[in-house]
């Protein structure tokens, strides 16, 4: 009797276990960050060199829009610096001849000073020369003063064409199309020969090489789990056939939110769970959309 009793002991465990490797602690979709490149300029699309499943590099260039307007108008504001610079006084030159006057006047005002000592000029010549040195001096001040203020007003429209410039070469930057990370294209929503404008889609891009993957967990299992946590995940390829990655949580959400109907959790009496993102190195079996399991 203790025999026959002894098998069927090992099989409901060996059962048990098989069945108990089936488990998971929750289950979802694999996710990957997505963006959209948009146009970030009007005018016709060149060139769009990007292709459906293709791989780029951060900051390849992929396509060009046409900026044959927009060049016409640097080198119109080129010209535009070049006058406003070219009209920009010389100080020094200008006042060259009043200060040559204004000696003038110093040395015969010395003279006449010297001249009365000796009572061989009078009083009045030498208030003369006085006054007209006052005079010299305050059109050398107002002089001065208005170059000053003319280069200054020079300098403003210079800085403002300047300004204008720099403007228009940031617009011929983005009429480059860029690739903002490595990743994979998804889809492409634009053909070269098309009209392109500011915020027109013109292809999707994804980094599949880092995915993670977005599951749900009860708040009973909220408080076993936290940031940084190791998990195993298992990649569902259909037909029972599993692949196991090492995972890492990488987030979890701060608010509750209802059981989406398409999840499945160990307690089904969960009303409420809450989101948490599992960052998994992708081998490239791993599809987006693909759904997978965890265990804490």
């Amino acid at each position: 009797m203790k025999r026959l009793s002894y098998f069927p002991a090992i099989i409901l465990i060996t059962l048990s276990a098989c069945n108990a490797s089936k488990e998971f602690d929750a289950t979802g979709t694999f996710e990957a960050t997505e963006i959209i490149v948009s146009s970030e300029a009007n005018g016709k699309l060149l060139c769009l060199t990007v292709k459906e499943g293709s791989k780029l590099s951060k900051n390849s260039e992929v396509g060009l829009v046409d900026t044959v307007q927009l060049y016409l108008k640097k080198l119109q504001l080129q010209a535009s610096m070049k006058s406003v610079d070219n009209q920009r006084p010389d100080i020094q030159k200008q006042i060259a001849a009043t200060k040559e006057q204004i000696a003038t006047a110093r040395r015969e005002k010395a003279r006449v000073e010297n001249l009365l000592k000796a009572n061989a000029a009078n009083q009045k010549q030498l208030d003369d020369w006085d006054s007209q040195l006052a005079v010299l001096q305050r059109q050398l001040e107002a002089q001065t003063s208005s170059l000053r203020n003319s280069t200054a007003s020079l300098n403003e429209q210079s800085s403002s064409v300047a300004i204008q410039v720099a403007q228009v070469e940031d617009q011929l930057q983005k009429c480059h199309i860029l690739s903002p990370i490595d990743g994979t294209v998804l889809a492409k929503y634009a053909e070269p020969g098309e009209l392109a404008s500011t915020g027109k889609p013109l292809f999707k891009i994804a980094d599949i090489e880092n995915i993670y993957l977005r599951a749900y967990i009860t708040s009973t299992q909220l408080a076993s789990v936290k940031l940084g946590d190791p998990v195993k995940v298992y990649a569902d390829f259909g037909d029972d056939i599993r692949k196991e990655y090492p995972g890492k949580i990488t987030w979890i959400a701060d608010k509750a939110e209802f059981t989406p109907k398409t999840i499945l959790t160990n307690d089904e009496r969960a009303n409420q769970v809450y989101a948490v993102k599992i960052a998994v190195r992708n081998d490239g079996t791993i599809k987006i959309g693909m759904y997978g399991e965890v265990k804490f």
